[in-house]
């Protein structure tokens, strides 16, 4: 586990500074981001407790809670029960921006983040198709067939959909692209967690990614591309919720 020395703690906090009092939790966020991405905090590092950060801050411990509730969705801090917050390193440079649009998207720039996010998922099923080696594709098999049998439990199949478009996009071998998706998918749960909510809506999601797999299975990338159209559109209208109409171009949840 590691370290926890005190002059660590105090360089985070002397860092920081306040902020003022009632100030949001995505401004929190932001600037404990923005302290992350400059490199002076090592990986694995272990953060002030909530309410020292509060108290550097000057704010109260729930902008604070949210805020590393934020972080932790974006895959940027790692939260352990009975020990605490760790960094993860991982943040990339433009997190501090993006951060904000995540924590203040309504529902028309969610839409508008969501369809550069199916953009990109429908590029990188044609890209994979192209180079994913056998090994890959067996992987990618194996996360449908962890959805079929997770069906029931809305959970685990939402960790093996999540899967199943990481193999995917880690096949492109471009990882520019792959980073762009996981932060605009991280983006989007942020503002509104909507996966799969239901037994029908997990059918249907087999059905759609049984689809992309049976393209790439085969080589045709164009196949594969078509297929994740369909899907990300039906994700987008998920996504939208039920007092907005279906989308009509390729949107993702």
């Amino acid at each position: 586990m590691p370290a926890y020395p005190t002059n660590e703690t105090d360089t985070i906090s002397a860092a920081l500074g306040a902020m003022g009092s009632g100030s949001p939790s995505a401004a929190v966020a932001t600037k404990l981001l923005e302290l992350f991405t400059e490199g002076s905090i090592a990986s694995g590092t272990r953060l002030p407790p909530e309410r020292q950060l509060a108290a550097t801050l000057a704010v109260g411990r729930s902008a604070v809670r949210e805020a590393l509730a934020a972080l932790e969705i974006l895959g940027v801090v790692d939260v352990r029960p009975g020990s605490g917050t760790y960094l993860r390193g991982n943040a990339s440079e433009l997190l501090p921006q993006t951060l904000s649009w995540g924590m203040m998207l309504n529902k028309s720039r969610t839409a508008e983040l969501a369809q550069v996010r199916g953009a990109l998922e429908i590029y990188a099923a044609r890209l994979a198709t192209e180079r994913m080696p056998p090994a890959a594709i067996a992987r990618l098999h194996g996360h449908l067939e962890k959805m079929r049998l997770s069906a029931a439990d809305l959970s685990a199949f939402v960790e093996a959909d999540l899967q199943f478009h990481l193999e995917l996009a880690q096949s492109t071998d471009n990882t520019v692209l792959l980073d762009l998706l996981q932060s605009i998918r991280s983006l989007l749960r942020v503002w509104s967690d909507r996966s799969v909510q239901d037994d029908e809506h997990a059918r249907l999601a087999i059905v759609e990614h049984t689809a992309v797999y049976e393209a790439i299975a085969a080589g045709d990338s164009e196949a594969a591309a078509t297929a994740m159209v369909t899907h990300m559109r039906t994700a987008g209208a998920r996504l939208a919720g039920p007092t907005e109409p279906p989308a009509t171009g390729p949107l993702g949840s």
